[in-house]
């Protein structure tokens, strides 16, 4: 089992180029939205009940896959209302269970970011599209990104594609093993 494990600020890119890598290498894609978006529908973002019942989603998915043998591509916005310790518990749940994990992390520009948030695409999973809220939120967003473990591949989304993205990747993870 393998887990590509794609993270990135918001509006890098992951969902677009996370369904491009599992359409490509055949693995289903378990975006972060989909967890999100379902807790949300019950308890506040943020609030203590979603964050423990989206933390305990995603890691129960993760690890059941893992015990299934089915690789998994899983895309990740690192930011204050998630476990520090987070990635270390994927990890270690994958690695229980035989299988191995790859950090991809993806990157942008401030000002493409920006640019981005306010693409009608982001409304589909009820993304983030305030630039107001994100200013205010980056610097504890960046602090996150900084303490993601190290990433097997970095891909600046703001000079690829998302085709030549997703390629990028699915050389690393076919070249490297």
């Amino acid at each position: 089992m393998r887990l590509i494990f794609i993270y990135g600020p918001v509006a890098s890119g992951k969902l677009t180029i996370g369904r491009l890598v599992a359409e490509q290498v055949g693995a289903p894609l378990f975006h972060n939205h989909l967890i999100v978006d379902a807790v949300a529908a019950v308890f506040p973002f943020g609030s203590p009940e979603f964050v423990s019942l989206r933390e305990q989603f995603w890691l129960e998915t993760i690890s059941s896959a893992a015990a299934s043998g089915r690789s998994l591509i899983f895309t990740f916005a690192p930011e204050p209302s998630v476990s520090t310790d987070f990635p270390d518990h994927v990890l270690r749940r994958v690695t229980q269970a035989g299988g191995q994990v790859t950090y991809i992390a993806l990157d942008l520009s401030e000002a493409e970011q920006e640019r981005r948030l306010v693409n009608p695409s982001r409304e589909q999973f009820g993304k983030l599209r305030s630039l107001e809220i994100l200013r205010a939120l980056r610097p504890s967003m960046t602090a996150c990104m900084k303490i993601m473990p190290k990433a097997a591949l970095r891909v600046d989304t703001e000079m690829s594609t998302p085709a030549e993205a997703a390629n990028a990747i699915i050389q690393h993870i076919t070249t490297v093993g």
